[in-house]
């Protein structure tokens, strides 16, 4: 069964431009279904009054020409966190008086308000262990996907999800950032809370009640603590790991070193992008495997090929299927459409990734396209996902070894196929039947 068959309980799929809405409940099950309108009707939809205020309204953009044009201009749209920065600056709300959130991300942002620092950060503080630099944990993610694989029977059902697709990216991230491998349970709760927004947040500014935030709160209750407390351990004893590489680095775009609290920062940042991506990601690669016969054997046949399927899968089934992340700074148009100044932009990846301006053949999985690179699951421009190095190579060592380690993977039993809600692209559980391969 495809992930994009009905399994929505009820909600139908919509046939026309009026039945679209991205972010009703079960609205996740029928995503594609949307893109494909909104490409033919709407590429520029407007929400009416749903901006930053009451009297601004939000436009979805799902056209890969024009997310590909805003992502890579921040001067010209504005990131919305940066203004909320702006904000909080203005206000003078001292930090006893901020929540633990909006403190982290003040601590994020402070290292990086502009183009110039936004690159800094990246090159000199991220890059080096989660970006291009992350070929260094090669041996240790290895390490990690055979233990796992180890730990899968030798034949029978497993949940991949469970086994393998979620403790990879959690397991991988704390060695990364030096935490102890006992405290990856409550890192993964920790972790859970921090995402809560854009799994139950309402509407596409993924809004939470009072009574969630409050929820929130408690969960990450200890978080800050937790971390500082290490930050303090590796600036006295130094390790080779993330952590306590931040604390030693002198930041040359501002001439000193971290303080405790940006470094909590970016690890907070770290821990919120580093663990649902991957394990979405992998996930659904299963299912795109499982859904096209013989493409298990011809990866195997032809490990060169991973790479292109690697970066098809993100295409076709981006993990994070959009954000309202910008601002327009002034007025614009897109397309034939007239955006006014102070209007938030949605920027909806997942649709820009099949959009058949830019892709021939965009629902196909094709080994060999061109530039397969190009898509837009990640982003694009100076603010990148700055894990999508670290989160590729998890990918590629998966299913290298799963590929070498496994003599054949389909569909278990049991699937429903439904989607968690929220903006992320993944299913909680995903029964496989698996058969390792003789020793």
């Amino acid at each position: 069964m495809s992930v994009f068959e009905d399994n929505s309980a009820g909600v139908p799929p919509p046939h026309k431009l009026k039945d679209v809405d991205l972010f009703s409940p079960g609205a996740e099950e029928h995503w594609y279904d949307a893109y494909a309108i909104l490409h033919r009707e709407a590429p520029v939809h407007r929400l009416p009054r749903e901006g930053l205020t009451s009297d601004t309204d939000a436009f979805i953009l799902s056209r890969y020409e024009d997310i590909n044009r805003v992502v890579k201009d921040p001067l010209r749209y504005t990131p919305i966190t940066s203004l909320m920065l702006e904000q909080m600056a203005a206000a003078k709300t001292p930090p006893e008086d901020m929540d633990y959130i909006n403190m982290m991300m003040v601590s994020m942002l402070t290292l990086r308000p502009t183009v110039e620092l936004w690159r800094a950060h990246r090159k000199e503080l991220t890059d080096p262990w989660v970006g291009p630099g992350a070929e260094r944990h090669r041996e240790m993610i290895t390490r990690r996907v055979d233990a796992l694989i180890d730990q899968l029977p030798s034949a029978g059902e497993v949940d991949f999800v469970q086994a393998f697709a979620r403790p990879l990216p959690q397991q991988v991230m704390a060695e990364v950032l030096g935490f102890p491998e006992s405290d990856i349970p409550q890192l993964a709760a920790w972790g859970e809370a921090q995402v809560m927004p854009f799994v139950y947040g309402e509407g596409h500014l993924n809004r939470l009640s009072d009574e969630q935030l409050a929820a929130q709160f408690t969960q990450l209750d200890g978080f800050k603590e937790y971390v500082q407390d290490i930050v303090r351990a590796k600036r006295q004893s130094p390790a080779d790991d993330m952590i306590s590489f931040l604390t030693q680095v002198t930041y040359s775009a501002l001439d000193r070193k971290l303080t405790d609290l940006e470094i909590n920062g970016i690890v907070y940042a770290m821990v919120l992008g580093g663990l649902e991506t991957t394990q979405y990601a992998l996930e659904q690669q299963a299912q795109l495997i499982c859904d096209r016969p013989g493409l298990f054997e011809a990866l195997q046949a032809d490990p060169s090929l991973l790479r292109t399927f690697i970066e098809e899968s993100l295409r076709l089934r981006a993990p994070t299927q959009g954000l309202s992340t910008r601002l327009t700074s002034q007025d614009e148009r897109f397309g034939e459409v007239d955006v006014p100044k102070g209007s938030v932009l949605h920027l909806r990846w997942a649709a820009a990734n099949i959009d058949p301006e830019e892709f021939e053949c965009p629902m196909d999985l094709q080994l060999d396209r061109k530039a397969a690179s190009r898509h837009l699951a990640f982003s694009a421009g100076p603010r990148v996902c700055p894990g999508a190095g670290i989160s590729r190579l998890e990918q590629h060592i998966a299913w290298t070894r799963l590929l070498e380690r496994l003599e054949s993977m389909s569909y278990g039993s049991d699937n429903t196929f439904s989607h968690q809600p929220g903006i992320m692209l993944g299913t909680l559980q995903l029964n496989l039947e698996l058969v390792k391969a003789a020793k």
